[in-house]
């Protein structure tokens, strides 16, 4: 029987014989895809490395809004005016 080596050396000869025309646009998208990826890994490495440095969450305060006061009080308090 073929071992594991027996197997790859017999697909890579297959591989060569049957796929020239198309082994070197393979070839130049995984080097595509292995640069993205590389540089992917790169930017969520570095955003983490700035979250880790400010160490608590940050905290926005919010401003109080006052609501114009339309006359109707059944509105303001978040009822239909066409209800009682």
């Amino acid at each position: 029987m073929f071992g594991i080596s027996e197997i790859a050396i017999i697909l890579i000869v297959v591989i060569l014989v049957l796929g020239t025309k198309r082994l070197p646009d393979l070839a130049r998208s995984a080097g595509k895809s292995a640069r993205i990826l590389k540089a992917e890994a790169k930017a969520m490495k570095e955003s983490q490395g700035a979250e880790g440095e400010a160490g608590a969450p940050r905290v926005i305060r919010g401003e109080a809004v006052d609501r114009q006061d339309s006359g109707d009080s059944k509105t303001d308090m978040g009822q239909s005016p066409g209800r009682t």
